[in-house]
């Protein structure tokens, strides 16, 4: 058994992707749930900088960002690869996976959005739906019917924009609000169905309930740190 430990957030699509790396890769480890709002001293310590999560200690080493952490699994443990080999490929797969980061405030802003001022959700909903234009209709990884962004089988870009599309799929739970359409991005809502149903991801893939219960104490909580500031 490898020495793994990972401090992490179950709902963080961040941490998801180190869980769903890991389960792929077939590697135990020791999950360490952390709490948003009173970080552990050991996560401190490992993420002096950013102080975030996820962290995945390896042998008593951090290794800090998840898909940081993905590319070492991947380079330490190479069966089921999810880091495509010919080096264009690799490259192509690396600018899609930078681009699902910007996801991530664009979703986030939803979290906290009036959905009784129509203005505001709608302007939410459209940066939103602005960043999944794009992929929907500029990624090539997509075409041919391809049952993911890696063809047959997942690869890093599925990860990285699989944990983010859960995340916004809690984000319309959470406001009663559809923002990724099947009329309008066809494509990726098809491959989001394939992927959520890949039997490992689906075994490792958080309740969608306990998600949304979760936004809303963070929403409350955010709230009223705000409001006592």
């Amino acid at each position: 058994m490898e020495d793994l430990k990972l401090h992490g957030f179950w709902y963080s699509p961040f941490t998801m992707r180190v869980v769903w790396t890991l389960k792929l890769k077939g590697l135990s480890y020791e999950n360490i749930e952390e709490d948003r709002f009173n970080k552990s001293p050991q996560l401190l310590e490992y993420n002096p900088v950013h102080k975030k999560t996820p962290v995945l200690v390896h042998g008593g080493k951090p290794i800090c960002e998840s898909m940081l952490i993905l590319e070492y699994i991947e380079e330490l443990w190479p069966q089921n690869p999810l880091v495509p080999l010919d080096p264009y490929q690799r490259s192509q797969a690396r600018f899609w996976v930078t681009y699902s980061d910007q996801l991530f405030p664009a979703v986030v802003q939803l979290i906290l959005v009036d959905i009784a001022d129509d203005e505001e959700k709608k302007k939410a909903i459209e940066k939103v739906q602005k960043l999944l234009k794009d992929v929907e209709d500029q990624c090539l990884l997509l075409v041919d019917e391809k049952l993911f962004f890696g063809g047959d089988t997942i690869n890093m870009v599925d990860i990285a924009f699989g944990s983010m599309i859960k995340f916004l799929v809690a984000m319309e739970d959470l406001n009663e609000l559809k923002v990724l359409e099947a009329e309008k991005f066809p494509r990726l809502h098809s491959w989001f169905n394939n992927f959520k149903n890949a039997p490992i991801i689906k075994e490792n893939f958080s309740d969608r309930e306990k998600m949304c219960a979760n936004l809303k104490y963070i929403r409350k909580t955010i709230r009223e740190l705000e409001s006592s500031a």
